[in-house]
């Protein structure tokens, strides 16, 4: 079975892009990839968490996924060796397109992976250390970050129930009922309410 994995982190980035490269490099291989499990997750979320969790239980022996870049698979070193691990142990062969890696059962394969995923995270580690360096810099230069203080956020937990909630009250249900239907702290009702 061949297996196509797209992930991207945010809805703002596209699965498209990921899907054509995919797309032909299987017809350049003569492959057809015969599941696409597609999602938009962080890669910092466990596999069992994600699609990529099902995935990993149902592979068999001999089955290909093709991704991207092995980063598709986990944001940590550790993540992506124990899943890594886990597919060749299985026998279960993965290949990347901007990589070009083919890792399969055999040592080099173990070791590509071992390096590819070792500098994704130093890679990844440089962006956050600058991300933060910018960050304290702005800081520094008296700029104030994040949301003005006193102003309230647009979207609350129970932003979207108003209506239920307006049927609930006109039903006399008490706001700790509420709060129990709603699977949230009975003061999360009362602020809603307020506000």
């Amino acid at each position: 079975m061949v297996y196509g994995y797209i992930r991207v982190s945010t809805d703002k980035q596209n699965v498209e892009n990921q899907r054509f490269e995919i797309e032909q490099f299987c017809l350049k291989q003569g492959f057809k990839i015969e599941q696409w499990i597609e999602e938009t997750i962080s890669g910092t979320k466990s596999p069992e968490k994600r699609l990529l969790g099902p995935l990993l239980e149902k592979v068999k022996k001999d089955d290909l996924i093709i991704c991207s870049e092995l980063s598709r698979l986990g944001r940590s070193l550790f993540m992506i060796m124990s899943i890594l691990n886990r597919l060749m142990t299985v026998g279960v062969r993965v290949w990347t397109i901007k990589d070009n890696y083919r890792l399969g059962d055999n040592i080099q394969s173990k070791v590509l992976a071992f390096a590819f995923a070792l500098s994704a995270e130093i890679e990844r580690d440089l962006i956050s250390q600058r991300t933060k360096e910018a960050l304290a810099w702005r800081r520094s230069e008296g700029v104030i970050l994040g949301r003005p203080v006193g102003r309230k956020s647009r979207a609350v937990k129970l932003s979207g129930h108003e209506k239920e909630i307006q049927e609930l009250l006109a039903k006399n249900i008490s706001k700790s009922a509420i709060a129990r239907i709603l699977g949230v702290h009975r003061t999360t009702v009362d602020l809603f309410l307020k506000r």
